[in-house]
């Protein structure tokens, strides 16, 4: 195959959408929180999405991940509805990772990660020399590759969560669904976890990630949604998404746009 067709081929793939929602409607009680959220979400795209404390951002990627049922509407992957597919089937190509991430009982930081790997491996199979492989790979991703004997109650809130980040891509789904993935991250470590999501969407994964900071919604995001929490919405290139006027409804507070160093930097007012 020539490399003009090669390049085709990867465009046609990155065109057709892996989840697609259409007219999905969240409720939290009797409030409707997202009407009718209708998206196409594809390969190699970083989606943001960005709204107030109780505006549905959670409920919303709970329901991508098919772990809450939305009110109405309908939720496919790769074209077949999602409630059809098993949870197996599933979890090899959505990955959840939850804003704060418990464990059941006392483990090390590669048995921890190890757990990512569950979805890949046959009813009461036993990880392999080649599981411990990619989840040593996945540490060291996160910069916490000698940390993988340790046991994990010793670590600190940022390594906790850099390692659940690693469990997320020993898991290795198409579609990453991020839950505040900088929570409890110094800024330095929220850049670098962030750059590594990006890269992974060069890579044809999709990432679909809620965020406090619109300015780091502006740095990494392709698309932005915007959620409001009275059931509207908002979705579009984060160059277009990302304004004083609808950051400053969102918010329901002055923002102010600022431009340093040729990046975009939100602030209160």
């Amino acid at each position: 195959m020539d490399r003009d067709a090669t390049t085709t081929l990867s465009e046609q793939a990155r065109a057709r959408p892996v989840v697609t929602t259409r007219a999905l409607t969240i409720r939290a009680g009797a409030r409707a929180l997202v009407s009718e959220l209708t998206l196409d979400i594809r390969p190699g795209e970083f989606i943001a999405i960005l709204g107030r404390n109780g505006s549905g951002k959670t409920l919303t990627l709970h329901a991508l991940a098919g772990l809450g049922a939305p009110s109405s509407g309908e939720l496919q992957l790769h074209g077949l509805p999602l409630h059809q597919l098993g949870r197996r089937a599933i979890a090899r190509r959505l990955g959840l990772l939850m804003q704060d991430r418990e464990e059941g009982l006392p483990a090390t930081v590669l048995e921890s990660v190890l757990i990512g790997r569950h979805p890949h491996l046959r009813l009461l199979q036993w990880e392999t020399a080649a599981d411990r492989e990619i989840a040593r790979a996945c540490l060291e991703r996160v910069q916490l590759g000698s940390f993988a004997e340790r046991s994990l109650e010793t670590l600190s809130g940022g390594e906790q969560r850099r390692v659940a980040i690693a469990a997320l891509l020993a898991q290795d789904p198409e579609v990453m669904l991020l839950d505040e993935p900088t929570n409890h991250l110094d800024p330095h470590h929220q850049i670098a976890v962030l750059e590594l999501f990006h890269a992974l969407t060069r890579a044809g994964r999709a990432v679909i990630a809620t965020l406090h900071d619109p300015t780091l919604a502006a740095r990494f995001a392709d698309r932005v949604l915007l959620l409001f929490g009275d059931g509207r919405w908002r979705c579009g290139p984060a160059a277009e998404v990302l304004t004083c006027e609808s950051l400053g409804e969102l918010y329901l507070n002055p923002i102010l746009e600022l431009r340093s160093g040729g990046r975009r930097v939100f602030v209160s007012a």
